[in-house]
């Protein structure tokens, strides 16, 4: 797998400050890395250069309207696990708060830091079917021991839904969920609500006020029940050391290393123009072909069915006997 340090060497050899064979020094290395690093903080900025959303899962609480999302946040997950080389297995039935989901950030006993599950194996977290296999970003050995699991900071949120418990005759019917979209707010709108703690049957509204280390997630109205389900943009994760693994996407590696070598061009006091505009040339080529990769279809604009408030589609007018 490729790790940061192959991408600098590469960048560097791409602009003649490292020749064939050679490998940068330790100095080189780490200003590689640190410029890196801000650079892929750059591309979180840019919509189109991220290539994954993050879901995130969690259960409101009763009279709880605020929740926050980051490291040290109030939206988690707590389960059991060990991990062999690249495998973490949850057994069944072992997660106690939150939900599994691709992109957390897991902590405990013995595991390496900044290990982040970076795909499903026979788990396919939420809570469809926790129980299972995950793939993690680094490679290690961990016995059987209690992990905490954390989202990054969304930067934004760009879609969400809550799911809800059907009823019959008072009882929860096993098995059997309905999903309804959330709006989400902008700070006008959120403003604009004159009572933000009114009770009500699930979520159907939501704004995001993103901070530097945490978000704040504000949930209308008070909520009885429910799962949100948040669909957000992540920032990237800097990379900690030298050798750690980069999971990325095919293309990535390419643009990163033709990137990194633009950047690190005048560092080096590289001018020559036809050098310059052929590694500009080829860090704007693989930017956006990454670009058009994620560029997504526009959608038609239409109005949140979470807004109709007393409408037939409205969640609460099936609470209040819509189906009856």
């Amino acid at each position: 797998m490729t790790t940061p340090l192959d991408i600098i060497t590469r960048a560097m050899k791409d602009i003649g400050a490292v020749a064939a064979g050679e490998v940068p020094t330790a100095d080189e290395a780490q200003d590689g890395l640190d410029m890196l690093n801000d650079m892929i903080a750059q591309w979180s900025n840019e919509n189109m250069m991220v290539f994954y959303k993050t879901e995130i899962i969690f259960p409101t609480v009763q009279n709880t309207v605020q929740y926050t999302l980051g490291p040290s946040g109030s939206v988690g997950a707590s389960f059991t696990g060990s991990i062999s080389g690249f495998t973490l297995t949850v057994p069944a039935n072992a997660v106690t708060t939150g939900a599994i989901t691709m992109g957390m950030t897991i902590t405990g006993t013995g595991i390496a830091a900044g290990t982040t599950i970076v795909g499903f194996g026979t788990g396919a977290g939420g809570n469809v079917n926790e129980g299972g296999t995950y793939t993690v970003s680094k490679s290690q050995n961990v016995a059987s021991t209690a992990i905490t699991a954390y989202y990054e900071r969304p930067l934004t949120i760009e879609s969400a839904f809550v799911r809800v418990a059907t009823m019959q005759g008072g009882s929860s019917v096993a098995g059997g969920y309905l999903d309804y979209p959330v709006a989400i707010l902008s700070l006008e709108e959120y403003e604009s609500l004159g009572i933000k703690q009114l009770n009500g049957p699930w979520a159907k509204m939501i704004y995001y006020m993103p901070a530097e280390t945490l978000g704040t997630l504000y949930v209308y109205p008070n909520p009885a029940q429910g799962e949100l389900h948040l669909f957000t943009q992540t920032i990237f994760r800097s990379f900690q050391n030298l050798t750690d693994t980069m999971t990325f996407p095919q293309g990535y590696n390419m643009a990163l290393r033709w990137c990194l070598a633009e950047r690190l061009m005048p560092m080096y006091g590289k001018v020559n123009q036809i050098q310059v505009g052929m590694i500009s040339a080829q860090a704007a080529q693989a930017k956006s072909t990454i670009k058009r990769t994620n560029m997504r279809p526009p959608q038609v604009s239409r109005y949140p069915d979470a807004l109709m408030m007393g409408k037939a589609k409205d969640a609460g007018w099936i609470m209040d006997g819509g189906f009856s």
